[in-house]
């Protein structure tokens, strides 16, 4: 089986040179652009995204900002139950603007689930919240991972945060300084800020 490497624009020139053609310089390229294709398609089908800032669009409602995933998803749920699962069944047809923050946060976060990803990556979600509606989205996104049996990461530079999950890790400069199972996990419910 052949396996593929991301490498960066001057390693393909250095590779390039190595191997002396042009020929394979265009299979090189070639190739980077296959993989960026399958990544693309890896990411459609399979990982979720939850940033600080939401990133809904303003002249869509809650239904619509997550029906733009479920149109493109392979076994979506729908928008409804994406929305019933974080608790915003009698807001499915308001606009953002309508919307607090926590409930904005949490239509992102049905948006992200409705696709039934393997993979939830969630990049500081309680960034932009107080720290009740913090809780509040930590609850949702905890109980996503538990019933629907999605991986989670979560971003953050909060260390209480750090509480509720199964597994920490530290870094620093861009590298992993530390890993420690969280051997007695807290309920979002029990974190204070």
């Amino acid at each position: 089986m052949a396996k593929f490497g991301v490498l960066s624009w001057k390693d393909k020139i250095l590779l390039t040179e190595r191997i002396g053609t042009t020929k394979n310089y265009f299979f090189l390229k070639f190739m980077h652009s296959y993989y960026d294709a399958l990544m693309t398609q890896y990411r459609r089908s399979h990982v979720g995204f939850v940033f600080q800032f939401y990133n809904l669009i303003p002249s869509l409602t809650a239904r619509e900002n997550v029906a733009l995933v479920t149109e493109i998803a392979e076994n979506p749920m729908t928008p409804e139950e994406a929305l019933t699962r974080v608790g915003l069944t009698d807001r499915m047809d308001h606009f953002p603007a309508q919307m607090s923050g926590g409930e904005q946060q949490r239509v992102a976060i049905a948006r992200a689930v409705a696709k039934r990803p393997q993979v939830l990556l969630c990049d500081e979600p309680t960034g932009a919240l107080d720290a009740q509606t913090g809780v509040l989205v930590l609850d949702v996104i905890a109980r996503v991972n538990q019933e629907l049996g999605t991986t989670t990461v979560v971003i953050t530079h909060n260390a209480v945060i750090a509480a509720i999950a199964d597994r920490v890790l530290y870094f620093g400069d861009g590298l992993v300084v530390r890993s420690e199972r969280n051997v007695h996990k807290k309920a979002a419910r029990e974190l204070r800020w």
